[in-house]
Parts: C-alpha cells; structure tokens; sequence
C-alpha cells in the first residue's frame, strides 16, 4: 500500500500488548518506521527466547520505506534490528548512546557494514523525504530517553516513545514543561502516547527518590553483603548505586555481561564518568562483608543470569544467611513465577530479600495519571493515539485523554491502518500485524505448524509406533504420565495396533497411507485409555 496525500499511523507491534515496539508513519508516498523492537517469549511458545513483530507488510512496500528512527535503547524498541534492519535495507537513525549499542548488535550479528547508522545529536533537526524529525529529550529508565517530534504537511505528530517526569533524573537533562509547552504553542496534530502506566493515580517518582530510599536501605544492612538487582540498561539506576556505594563506603562489584556493556558504553558516550571503578570477583570475596555492594542481572529471573546463579551457588560470588539482596526494579507481567523462584531460593538459605513493596528502592520509568495529564495540558494535542499498553491500558488512556478535554481520541491494535489526517481521524483498512519467532537460528510464523505441533507434544506427549516389513509392532510413550503403568501400556498399545492393521482388508490392508492412519488412531486410543492424554502420535512403516 502506498500512502495518499494524507498522514497514516499504523502499529504492527506494541499495541495491544506491552513491548515488540514497531511503529509505521505513512505520508505522500512513503514510510517512515520508529522503532523495531522485540519481547521475550512467553511460555505459549516452548523453547523460543525471541518474539517479533510480523513485518510482512512493510517488507512488501520496502520500496516505500524511508528509514527507521530509533527513540531509546531498550529492547522492545531496538532488540529486532539485527534481526530484520539488512533485508529492511533502510538507513538507522539514532542519538550517540542507542546508536552505540545497536552498532555493537550490528557487528554481533555481522551486518555492520551492511546497515547505514546515522548518528543524531540530540539537538540536531533532520529530514527524512517528507518527514521533518526533531529529537525532545523525555526521561526515562535509560540514558537517552527521546520523544520525536514529526513534523508533516498534514500537520506535527509528537510520538512520545517510553517517558516519565523526573525533577531529578541524575542522567541526561530532559525537556522542560515550558519547553513542552512551547511545542504545544506551535500546534500537535496527535499525540502518540505510551500507556504503560496509565492506572497508577501517583506521579512515577523521581530518580533521586530512587537514590534515597537505597541509600536508607542499604544502610540499613551494615556487616552485611548486599546485591541490587536492576535492569541493565538503567543507567541512572547505576550512577545512583555508584553514588550509594560511595556514601556507605562499599567497593562496588558488577556481575552480569550486559552491565558491563551498559557500562563502557555510557562511559563512552560521555555518562557514569564518576562511577566507582569495580572490583573483581575475588576482591569482592576477600573484602569484610560489609565493605561491598554487588550489582548483579538477572533481577527478572532469567535462568542463566548471574542473580540465578549466586542464588544457585555456582557463580564466583557468593551469599551467606544473613545477607540482602534488593529487587531494584519492576516485576515485568509474566515473570512472577521466575522472579518468585529465585526469591524463595534466597529465603530458604536465610537471606533477606527486599522488593520495592517494602521499600522506596524503586521508582517506575513510565508515566503516571498525574504525568499524563501534565503532557496533556502542556501539547494539547488535537489527537491522542494510546500505543505501548495491552487493550485495558490503552482504553484507560483514551478514557482519560476525553477527561482531560482532547477532542479525539483513536484507540487501535497492532495492524490498524489509521488516517490522521485530513479529515476525521479513525480507522480505514487493515495491514498484516502478527508474531514471528526466532526458534534456534530460524525466523518462523509463531502460529506455525512447528509452534503448533511443540505446543501440543509439551501438553500431551507424543507416542511413536514402528511396523516393520514382517508387521511386527513397537511403540514407545513420551511424556505420558504413566509410571509403573508404561510396560502395560505399551504392550496394551502394540496388540492394538496388530489388531487395527489386521481388520485391513483388499486395497486399504496393501495401502501406506490407510495403514499409517489405522496404527495412529489405535496408538492414539490406547493412550488415552490409559493416560487421559492425547498424545500426537507419529507412524513409521519400515520394510514397505
């Protein structure tokens, strides 16, 4: 599809759900795509750790396809690019500390000299064919935090990217509420709003409220070894833990690959240049209990992150009763089960564990009720576009945009073709908006056989049966909860499926596919005699 004269929004991530950012501007022409991010999987696709957006549709109109404009680092906005920016084959756009990591992504997977990145400085106005773009500093839970103000023919978009308000953000210097107003003087067309935390009633909080609730809590555990958990790419969070370990007079360690990496980049970029130099493990270990604090991943659970393996004891850092370890961050909606897993880990072996429910160790680095209002009053925007939340999340947002006196409001899903302008905003047409997966080293559909089939072998097993040439029959259960019972089930299984193939008469006892389907449906049968299960059941006739 080729835009009109008009100005076109369409989502074919992140809308409808919470991550997998991939935002599409459509004008006179051409596309422009913000952001190209991805979400981690979930436990309806086993054995995958990847979900992106389905990009069928704008891989159809690449042609068309201006560029892609990154807003921060985080992976659901930047995770997909190496994945999909070379066969995309558009140039990147980004601010110095996004563009260092996504070029780090880029010679990871081998492709840097494949994908033009064009380094923005933050104050720097530049074009894109008939898209006028201008970076506006937000803060968020990541240096770099970015709103773009998209100027058209059809009139200014302000898409908002991830953002909060933070009097005190320690990282970066975001843009002012005059600042904002000032925008806001010069007219919004749409405000394109993250919705994440549209139904918390209070303001996010302040990296500097941050700040003193871990200084108070860290405090709190003299003589003992403390661990903060938080997310990698905060890098205020990290400057914040330097200044604590400053003031209580702690070494600082740092476990976990991906804090390393946050950390030379923002150095390089011109952040954390007074952070503590880390101590190494066997310092660390040597030092008085008291004399260190440990920044360590894995605060969401994951398995091979090194929180998960000082849980597990085997990671060169080590923890003993009586020690503490901080949750600095938010629970992300899935993981509580992961995250509960390592806690209660923790717990048996007489460690205390402190989440931000028990103390102020937190603050969240999307905007709240108050926020929201505040950006509202400040842009007044003609249109609001709620995107980055699940359906709940963004009908709040459009409920609470009406409130606050925007005129219109266009909640939409991943897909929705949305004309902007001219005219009346609203639906009009429908692209292809779905889910792939990276399953090993392959991008596939993640309603696909493959997914299909592995869900439904996790659910109900799977039983192989093999007939030979002399119609001697071997089967064998996987996955069915029998126990003692197998052995009965399986020689129970086989006389079936001697007996089914032998009511087989004239063609169909000479006929493969009547053969195969006659030994699957008596495996089958028998296995849910048993089992209560129904098992997918795979035939291999040997000898015909």
């Amino acid at each position: 599809m080729k835009p009109g004269k008009e100005l076109i929004f369409c989502a074919l991530g992140g809308s409808g759900e919470i991550g997998m950012n991939v935002n599409l501007y459509g004008c006179d022409g051409k596309w422009l795509m913000v952001d190209l991010g991805m979400t981690f999987s979930e436990s309806q696709y086993p054995g995958v750790d990847l979900v992106f957006a389905d990009l069928d549709f704008i891989e159809e109109n690449r042609a068309d396809l201006l560029g892609i404009v990154l807003t921060h680092a985080h992976e659901d906005h930047i995770g997909a690019v190496p994945y999909f920016a070379a066969d995309l084959g558009v140039p990147l756009y980004a601010t110095p500390f996004t563009a260092k990591l996504v070029n780090e992504k880029l010679e990871e997977a081998g492709i840097a000299g494949e994908v033009k990145l064009n380094v923005i400085d933050h104050l720097d106005s530049f074009a894109i064919g008939p898209f006028g773009i201008r970076y506006v500093p937000l803060a968020h839970s990541i240096a770099e935090g970015n709103a773009l103000l998209i100027d058209t023919p059809y009139g200014r978009i302000f898409h908002t990217g991830d953002w909060k308000l933070d009097d005190e953000p320690l990282i970066g210097t975001p843009t002012t509420g005059a600042e904002l107003t000032e925008i806001g003087d010069e007219g919004i067309l749409a405000l394109v709003c993250d919705s994440t935390n549209v139904f918390n009633p209070e303001p996010s909080g302040s990296e500097g409220d941050a700040l003193r609730g871990l200084l108070e809590e860290v405090g709190k555990h003299a003589g003992r070894r403390v661990v903060v958990t938080t997310f990698a790419s905060n890098v205020a969070r990290l400057q914040t833990l330097g200044q604590i370990a400053k003031a209580t007079g702690r070494k600082l360690c740092v476990a976990g690959r991906s804090l390393d990496r946050i950390i030379a980049t923002g150095k390089a970029t011109g952040y954390l240049r007074d952070l503590p130099e880390p101590v190494d493990f066997d310092t660390a270990m040597s030092l008085p209990r008291g004399e260190v604090l440990i920044v360590a991943t894995g605060g969401q659970g994951e398995p091979r992150a090194a929180l998960s393996r000082i849980c597990e004891g085997n990671h060169p850092l080590s923890l003993e009763t009586g020690d503490v370890v901080l949750f600095s961050n938010r629970q992300i909606p899935g993981n509580e089960v992961a995250i509960g897993r390592i806690q209660n880990q923790f717990a048996a072996q007489g460690i205390q564990v402190v989440t931000d429910r028990r103390g102020s160790i937190h603050v969240s680095g999307h905007p709240g009720k108050p926020e929201l209002e505040a950006i509202y009053g400040w842009l007044r925007p003609e249109i609001l576009v709620p995107v980055h939340g699940e359906m709940r999340h963004m009908q709040e947002q459009a409920r609470l945009g009406r409130e606050c006196g925007i005129g219109k409001t266009v909640v939409q899903k991943n897909g929705d073709l949305v004309r902007l302008a001219p005219g009346k905003p609203g639906k009009f047409g429908e692209a292809r908006a779905g889910r792939l997966v990276l399953d090993g080293d392959i991008i596939a559909p993640a309603d696909g056989e493959a997914m299909v089939m592995r869900r439904r072998i996790a659910y109900n097993g799977v039983v192989m049966v093999a007939v030979d040439g002399q119609g001697k029959v071997d089967v064998a259960g996987i996955g069915l909860p029998l126990d003692e019972d197998y052995g009965d089930f399986v020689e129970e299984a086989c006389a079936d499926v001697v007996d089914a193939l032998g009511r087989l008469k004239g063609p169909k006892a000479r006929d493969r596919d009547a053969r195969s389907e006659a030994a699957r449906l008596a495996a089958r049968r028998a296995a849910q005699r048993w089992s209560g299960k129904r098992p997918q059941v795979q035939v291999m006739l040997l000898g015909d």
